[in-house]
């Protein structure tokens, strides 16, 4: 193996561990937000309030679509995983109304 090979092997090695602690890390985040979701739509469901905010809604999206260009992350991948929250708020919403 050259000089290059051997420091591409490392490096390629270095990434890899990298994106094993920012998956877990991920992972874990996603657990408690969804704890947080499930939470809502129990609340709501229980409350009898409505399964959707359309003005957060619009609020949060915008908001994200702010941050995911700050963190050089696709605002359309950060608009796109808001709207699975948002399902998933409705969702469990309508799992405790019934």
């Amino acid at each position: 193996m050259t000089d290059d090979a051997t420091r591409a092997a490392a490096l390629l090695m270095e990434h890899r561990e990298s994106i094993d602690r920012l998956d877990a890390i991920l992972v874990y985040t996603l657990g408690e937000r969804f704890k947080h979701t499930q939470a809502v739509g129990k609340l709501k469901a229980e409350h009898d309030l409505p399964p959707s905010d359309p003005a957060r809604e619009a609020a949060q999206i915008e908001r994200l679509e702010d941050l995911a260009k700050q963190a050089d992350l696709d605002p359309e991948f950060a608009k796109a995983f808001l709207n699975f929250i948002i399902e998933e708020v409705i969702r469990h919403h309508k799992k405790h109304q019934e």
